[in-house]
């Protein structure tokens, strides 16, 4: 079908309700509109799906929710009884309709005769990851679109792990959402499904469970209590999960002066004291630093509003407060842990630090000082949580943490997502540390670059919505394909590494393969100075092309300007801008 069959087809449905009718009435005379919400199906991958709210097949609504959990109950049923009976635990965030969906969500599988554990108020992405390893159950779902703007929502599903699905399983989810009508999928009723036991409301022993798992990783408490009198920070939730299970770990490891934004402490979906609640963007921030200032604090943590991604803000030598970028936090985390267990002496012989393949080289840098193991995976929590599993399974090796430069960290073997509660516990944990040692988190970066060089990085996105931001992004990737580029800023590139293609090819165009990594759509260029890289991969989840840029000189100015005139001269080659 066209967009405008879809969209008759859908307009005329008699399952729609009269406001969702009125909704597509009201866009009939905005074709760009019209087109945008039916020239497809939302796409449901490897992440899951991801939209914006509203009726049509490319957003997300209660149609397509029921769908995606038709087809997460053909993922169960094809594993068989046991797995029907060990179900699937729901979780949801905040966000507007992630309450709606997860019932939709619970009722559709209930229908197909699967036990379901739905937790009875929202829930973080840690938490449910958690849950689904600790109840035992076949597969888990979080509604949720993580950091993405107020108009957005999502539909994650996990494996028994914890993990997001492999490859094949995401293909049986999505062959049996294709294999039905949208506005056929059965369902039962929720109360129904609650009296005859098939859905089980998770009350709060689960979150008991988690914190105390979470609180086993902490590494120096002796440091919490020498300055929990005086030592002050500021925590934000950015209106979502974060708010309970992280006031509670902090309280509990001795904190005793956390202040809370309580304007960005509620949990409203709208997300009304930010432009969007991403803990990567300074503007968040805004009530945070007033705080900050006003009550002499030097650092600030936030939490996106599934509470898996965490930013940080520090007060610089100035006093000027800088937001830290995924990749600084990171760096600060690894050293951080390597640093505690070798004083400890329990730093393991086979200890490996886990990063994505856009993520800093600073990171391999301070792995190798310690003597540890660093693995590069894909980009994506999910891989870093396949080599945990693999590790669990096969003894080999012992997992110390594993993050991405989009600010998601774990710490621990008690999921397979990223954790904004354990992230944040070890981040006030090593403020407090460092503050034992007449230091701030800012002045212990500065340490980390003296010793290892002044790494630097930069994720710029480009934005290409709709249809012919979809071409565009094609066309984009086949030209760096069929025109490699060959010199950037002034420097030769010596290596493209091609991720999707599973090559590797040299500048005189010798060809090697590359081993260890699945396929994906990514393109890394490495160039001649023998520290700089530049990366172009389109997102999952988004609309956006990303360039990754990062290299390091003796100072961050000289590391920045290299980055200056990468990102420029890469928009003009590639027609990013």
């Amino acid at each position: 079908m066209n967009y405008m069959e879809n969209y008759e087809k859908w307009l005329a449905s008699p399952v729609l309700s009269a406001d969702e009718k009125a909704e597509l009435e009201a866009v009939k005379a905005d074709a760009k509109e019209l087109e945008d919400r039916f020239y497809r199906d939302l796409e449901f991958g490897t992440a899951g799906m991801r939209g914006v709210l509203g009726i049509g097949t490319n957003r997300i609504n209660i149609y397509n929710v029921r769908q995606a959990s038709h087809g997460v109950a053909a993922y169960v049923n094809k594993e068989g009884e046991a797995a029907k009976a060990k179900g699937v635990l729901i979780g949801y965030d905040t966000r507007i309709m992630s309450k709606e969906f997860a019932q939709e969500t619970a009722k559709v599988l209930a229908n197909s005769g699967i036990k379901v554990y739905l937790f009875d108020t929202v829930h973080s992405v840690p938490e449910v990851s958690f849950g689904i390893r600790e109840l035992g159950c076949a597969a888990g779902v979080m509604i949720t679109a993580s950091h993405n703007p107020k108009e957005y929502n999502g539909y994650k599903v996990y494996g028994p792990d914890g993990g997001q699905l492999p490859p094949d399983a995401v293909q049986t989810v999505i062959d049996a959402m294709a294999a039905i009508d949208i506005f056929d999928v059965k369902y039962m009723d929720l109360d129904d499904a609650i009296k005859a036991g098939t859905v089980e409301i998770v009350g709060p022993e689960l979150n008991e469970k988690f914190l105390q798992t979470v609180q086993t990783q902490q590494l120096n408490p002796d440091a919490v209590k020498a300055v929990a009198d005086t030592f002050k920070f500021v925590y934000t939730p950015f209106h979502g999960t974060g708010s309970r299970p992280i006031k509670e770990i902090l309280k509990r490891i001795g904190f005793k002066n956390v202040l809370v934004v309580k304007e960005q402490d509620t949990e409203d979906g709208n997300f009304p004291t930010v432009k969007s609640p991403n803990p990567e963007n300074k503007e968040g921030f805004t009530i945070a630093i007033k705080m900050a200032e006003e009550n002499d604090v030097d650092v600030i943590i936030g939490t996106d509003p599934d509470c898996d991604r965490v930013g940080i803000v520090v007060r610089d030598a100035d006093g000027i407060y800088r937001t830290l970028t995924g990749n600084q936090t990171g760096a600060l985390l690894v050293d951080y842990i390597l640093r505690s267990k070798k004083e400890q002496g329990v730093l393991p012989a086979d200890g490996v630090v886990i990063k994505t393949i856009v993520t800093t080289e600073l990171a391999a840098a301070i792995a190798k000082n310690y003597g540890m193991e660093i693995m590069n995976v894909l980009t994506g929590f999910k891989y870093i949580g396949e080599k945990m599993t693999e590790f669990a399974e096969k003894k080999n090796h012992t997992y110390l943490i594993g993050f991405e430069e989009s600010y998601g960290y774990l710490v621990g073997n008690h999921a397979r997502d990223k954790d904004g509660v354990v992230a944040t516990m070890l981040i006030a944990e090593m403020a407090a540390y460092y503050k034992t040692k007449g230091k701030s988190l800012y002045e212990a970066l500065q340490d980390i670059y003296k010793k290892y060089g002044y790494y630097t990085e930069r994720t710029n996105s480009y934005t290409m919505p709709g249809k012919d931001g979809m071409e565009k992004m094609a066309a984009i990737l086949k030209g760096l394909r069929e025109n490699p580029p060959t010199k950037v800023s002034g420097m030769d590139v010596v290596k493209t590494t091609d991720y999707q293609l599973q090559t590797i090819t040299a500048a005189d165009g010798t060809t090697e393969p590359l081993t260890g990594l699945p396929k994906s759509n990514v393109l890394r260029y490495d160039l001649s100075d023998g520290k700089t890289y530049f990366i172009v991969r389109p997102s999952g989840t988004e609309p956006k092309i990303k360039l990754y840029m990062g290299t390091y000189g003796d100072s961050t100015e000289e590391a920045t300007e290299i980055i200056d005139k990468m990102a420029a001269d890469c928009e003009k080659q590639f027609s990013l801008v």
